[in-house]
């Protein structure tokens, strides 16, 4: 199989809607960054594409009369052509069709838009199985929904097993219609995108005929009930540009070589769709590139956009730098930082120059008499075995009554980062240290982060504590806020930790642990863990019984080469003991600190709210299970919990079911966000939905979080160590909403490295096997859930060596039956029903192409003609002995897909994750 681009281009591809797919060399006569064509080719007058915007005084006044609406928008990575924004009543997205509508904005940026007359929304189709009526969520779960305070990164070099966690929200990012096979067609030095459509040959009369579902209404749909209709708009202004308008694509000539603009603009082909192609300049581009534009075929460029007439289908760019061959890790994951606008440089001598110049740095005399004193106490840290910025650290100390006085011991990052200095600047900007899986991007410089303020074993460091005198069963009998010093008598790991829990009353060899300060005991150590672990159960059960939700996403560890740094392994995270013991205390500091800075400062507290989950979607959802014959009451956090704990088993497939379902319910739920409290009127939109309290904070990672260092201020001030704040609430709320965008900016990014080296790893490693579950069924599709790794895939049945499909509601359940071609033509086809039946479990593999031989013997069965338009073609069992095992109705499936362009992530820098091949073999 010949394949000329092996780019890790993971990223959905088609023509936009609403921009014609064949134009002229000027996108409808626009010349990039000039009002004026030379060129008298272009037919007819010059005409806006996209409507001029709105002026800041209309939009003002439209948003306060409520003609108008603003919301982030978010475009379908699956289908690009399609964006959304929330509705503000809480209801289905508000539709934006196509790119003439979403008017210059892009993925992420804050947009203001006015709905369109009724007959103008979007018809869902009452007989169709439309799952893509709200845009496909990059994953937007909390850390406090889906797991706190998790292992981040394995550092290259590190000889430990690496933790490297990294949530696998890897989406499907097929092209719109299903089709793996694009090609890349140059008309008029437009690119056009076109989709080779596979002739499937026999055509069953009931397979569905492919067709767009988001037709406009017409008269004679005016009868439709109101929840067939979904709210369209358009964007009139963009009030915010957050997206970076930066990408990484490729290069490439414009076709037609006599046009003025082929000697001065080359055409930027962004890996994400989502963002449009753009004119660059020549000069910009590699001296030898008109002549030899094949040689940079492969290469991957950064291209920022400087502007996007009206009159234009394509931005106007300037290319940024070179990053080099694509599909290695290096440049492609300095293209990812550089998409989300990550900064990624080395911290200037500015921000250096704030840091202690005279090392080794040793706490001032003055300073150790402001603080209390925990030197002597027995506290240590649970982290990763590679972590390296150590934020917090544990404390539990049994008194004479039967209670403990447990303490968590947080870094103070504050005391080294004064208010208003180049460091300050540079980490607000920063908000986030960035995990990527072969590294972190720090929020601060590593001399901080990894030594003054980590809380490294048997060295002194300057901390902010939460104190409490708790019971056995993890009831607060006193609190105490104050800043501490301590000194960590060892740095224990989760897996050490974990097999103190597991042995409560045999003694862990020495050579098992780490290195413990001579002052205190492995034994003394050991009974800590085992209190602390003891109180989080209860704390643990508590939050349950009061009402908490709990929605666990599978997590992706990899295994890298200590020389190369390329992926030797992967496998999914297991969240032990050890684990929900840091969580637990990290939960209630943070819901401690919250009530405290609240009290002190009720107009100026930085806090962490939680919305509900949107109700149209969860409805949806909930009237879905019930039509599966699963009884769903998602009325609160702690019904869902409930709903998702009792009816499932523990055998293999129960688990597995329940991983389908959290999968699914995790997508109505909602970001959460960082706010000030004097920004918000009713208090009752300050709880968080997931942890089901009124109050929370971040406090326990300042090392990592700038919102952290924020809270720790206020705390500070409310505790009377510094004065007042004076800041006033909108602009920390201005503040706020920068920690919001780059923690979700920062998430996109890890989820994205860690489909790159995912991607690596199949590449490297060949076939991945793992059984997968089917999630759902459309018409024309059915989405699994490969369970090993957590993968999320579409399987289009125009893959598929098929005679034919049909799609069909039995009642209010979709079904879709699959005919498969049989490779005797006297032979029946084979028929299958595939329907969202949680218990069906085929197995999906993932990996290059290889030659086929038939699943159940050795025998190499015969080469089937490839599909016509397709460069993949389909092979059966073959007729030997093991073909008469059995019956002809039931299948056995093995999907293994493709890797033709590498592939993977819905929101990445790939194209396709490929078609399916299908092993087949007959079941019994």
């Amino acid at each position: 199989m010949s394949h000329p681009d092996y780019r890790l281009n993971l990223r959905p591809l088609g023509t936009p809607r609403g921009v014609s797919s064949v134009v002229g060399p000027h996108g409808f006569g626009a010349s990039p960054g000039d009002k004026k064509s030379k060129n008298k080719s272009t037919r007819g007058k010059k005409r806006s594409i996209f409507e001029t915007y709105m002026s800041k005084e209309a939009v003002s006044e439209g948003l306060k009369r409520g003609a108008l609406i603003q919301g982030v928008l978010r475009i379908n990575p699956k289908k690009f052509h399609e964006a959304f924004i929330p509705s503000p009543d809480g209801d289905r997205d508000i539709f934006i069709d196509g790119v003439v509508a979403r008017n210059r904005a892009l993925n992420g940026d804050l947009v203001v838009v006015k709905l369109l007359p009724e007959e103008q929304w979007k018809v869902i189709k009452p007989e169709s199985n439309d799952k893509e009526t709200e845009a496909a969520y990059e994953s937007d779960l909390p850390e406090e929904l889906c797991g706190h305070h998790l292992p981040q990164q394995a550092l290259k070099g590190d000889n430990d097993s690496p933790d490297v966690i990294i949530e696998a929200q890897f989406g499907d990012s097929d092209s719109e219609d299903g089709h793996g096979d694009t090609q890349n067609v140059l008309v008029d030095g437009v690119e056009k995108l076109s989709v080779r459509a596979q002739d499937k040959g026999k055509e069953d009369a009931n397979a569905p005929v492919t067709k767009d579902e988001s037709t406009s209404m017409s008269q004679d749909t005016k009868a439709l009930s109101e929840k067939s209709l979904q709210k369209s708009a358009k964007v009139v202004y963009i009030l915010e540009k957050k997206h970076s308008r930066a990408a990484t694509g490729i290069l490439k000539l414009l076709a037609d070589k006599n046009s003025e603009l082929f000697r001065k603009y080359a055409l930027f082909s962004p890996s994400d769709h989502r963002v449009p192609r753009i004119y660059v300049p020549l000069k910009d581009c590699p001296q030898d590139f008109v002549t030899r534009p094949k040689d940079y075929a492969n290469t991957l460029f950064i291209c920022r956009i400087v502007d996007w007439k009206e009159d234009s289908n394509f931005a106007l760019g300037q290319l940024a730098k070179s990053l080099g061959q694509a599909g290695e890790i290096e440049p492609e994951t300095e293209g990812i930082l550089t998409e989300y606008g990550v900064d990624f440089s080395d911290f200037s001598s500015e921000v250096l120059e704030c840091l202690p110049q005279s090392l080794p740095w040793t706490i001032p005399p003055e300073e150790l008499s402001k603080r209390r004193d925990l030197r002597k106490d027995c506290i240590f840290t649970i982290d990763p075995s590679t972590a390296r910025d150590l934020d917090d650290a544990l404390s539990c100390r049994p008194l004479a009554d039967g209670t403990f006085e447990v303490g968590v011991h947080i870094a103070d990052v504050s005391y080294f980062v004064p208010e208003g200095s180049h460091l300050d600047k540079v980490a607000a900007d920063r908000a986030t240290s960035v995990y990527l899986v072969q590294k972190v991007v720090p929020m601060l410089p590593r001399l901080l982060c990894e030594e003054l303020c980590s809380l490294n074993p048997m060295t002194d460091k300057l901390t902010f504590s939460v104190i409490w005198t708790l019971t056995p069963e993890g009831k607060i009998l006193k609190e105490w806020f104050g800043r501490t010093i301590i000194r960590s008598c060892t740095k224990l790991s989760y897996e050490h930790a974990q097999s103190m829990i597991e042995s409560p009353s045999e003694k862990i060899p020495e050579e098992e642990l780490p290195p413990i300060s001579p002052e205190h005991s492995s034994e003394e150590v050991h009974q800590a863990v085992l209190n602390l672990h003891r109180i989080a159960k209860q704390l643990r059960q508590q939050r349950f019984v009061d009402g908490a939700l709990r929605l666990d996403q599978l997590k992706l560890a990899f295994t890298l080469d200590s020389e190369t740094g390329l992926p030797q392994g992967c496998h999914i995270y297991e969240y032990r003991d050890s684990n929900k013991l840091v969580e637990e205390f990290m939960l209630l500091a943070n819901m401690a600190v919250a009530h405290k800075v609240y009290r002190a400062f009720p107009e100026q507290a930085l806090l962490r709210r939680h919305p509900p989950p949107q109700m149209k979607m969860l409805n949806d959802l909930v009237e879905f299970c019930d039509q599966m014959g699963l009884s769903m009451d998602a009325s609160s956090a702690g019904a869902l919990n409930k709903s998702l704990t009792k009816i499932f088993g523990d055998d293999k497939y129960s688990l597995a079911r329940k991983e389908v379902l959290t999968n699914m319910y995790s997508r109505p739920m909602q970001m959460a966000l960082y706010f000030c409290s004097g920004v918000l009127q009713d208090q009752a939109q300050f709880r968080h939905y997931a942890l089901n309290v009124p109050l929370y904070t971040h406090f326990t990672s300042p090392i990592r979080r700038f919102a952290d260092v924020m809270v720790h201020r206020l705390l500070a001030a409310a505790l009377g160590y510094r004065e007042q704040p004076e800041v006033e609430p909108h602009a920390l709320q201005k503040q706020a909403d920068h920690c919001n965008d780059r923690r979700m900016a920062s998430k996109r990014v890890q989820e994205l490295s860690a489909s790159l080296f995912f991607a690596v790893l199949v590449k490297e490693s060949g076939p991945l096997e793992s059984e997968a579950m089917v999630m759902g069924v459309l018409n024309q599709a059915f989405d699994v859930l490969v369970l090993r790794y957590g993968v999320q895939k579409r399987i289009y049945c125009n893959a598929l060596a098929l005679r034919s499909y049909h799609f069909q509601k039995v009642g209010k359940k979709p079904e879709l039956t699959l005919i498969w071609e049989p490779k005797d033509p006297e032979q029946e086809p084979a028929r299958q029903v595939r329907a969202p039946h949680i218990p069906s479990a085929p197995q999906v593999a993932v990996g290059p192409l290889l030659p086929p031989v038939c699943p159940l013997c050795p025998h190499l069965p015969p080469a089937l003609p490839s599909t016509t338009g397709s460069r993949w073609g389909f092979r059966p069992p073959c007729q030997g002995p093991c073909h008469t095992q059995g019956s002809v109705g039931l299948l056995t499936l093995t999907w293994r897909l493709l890797w033709a362009a590498l592939c993977i992530s819905e929101a990445g820098i790939f194209n396709l994750w490929g078609p399916l091949r299908i092993r087949w073999s007959w079941g019994p």
